[in-house]
């Protein structure tokens, strides 16, 4: 949009747009928005690469947070880690608004926050994830991906 250009409302289905129909499909669920079809200027497939670019940076602000807070702590390396973490949470908290809603996508991280807890883990720490670490990990990214994705109607389904 150029700058002092009024930004135009969203059509209604099969709404002229000028030259050509604009038809609305349904966007991939937690985007928070319409998609209008291949080649429009409105990607469907960009929106779910920003989601999970958002996921992965929300995962290493929070689960850093607590990891800087307990080597502060729990190892007695003092309050600059400390320091770190409260900064990493508020850094949490502010990527947090570039999500299209609040409750389903804070609801669905909460599978991502798992299994990136143990990768964390596993990277950082050193930690070895047994075969039920690994299908709890699965399991909770299964239901992230049931309340991303699933193909919905309306806010509210039966």
């Amino acid at each position: 949009m150029r700058r002092g250009q009024a930004r135009r409302s969203l059509p209604s289905d099969s709404q002229d747009q000028g030259s050509h129909t604009c038809r609305r499909y349904a966007a991939p669920a937690g985007t928070g928005t319409t998609w209008h079809g291949p080649g429009h200027h409105y990607s469907a497939h960009m929106t779910v690469l920003r989601n999970k670019l958002l996921f992965l940076v929300a995962a290493v602000a929070e689960i850093g947070r607590a990891w800087l807070v307990w080597q502060g702590v729990r190892e007695n390396r003092g309050m600059l880690w400390i320091g770190g973490g409260v900064i990493a949470l508020g850094l949490y908290g502010f990527v947090a608004t570039f999500q299209p809603d609040f409750g389903r996508i804070l609801a669905a991280y909460g599978g991502i926050f798992v299994a990136g807890s143990l990768l964390w883990g596993m990277l950082v720490d050193g930690f070895r994830a047994d075969r039920y670490d690994l299908w709890g990990a699965g399991i909770c990214l299964v239901g992230a991906a049931v309340i991303l994705y699933a193909p919905r109607a309306g806010a509210l389904d039966a």
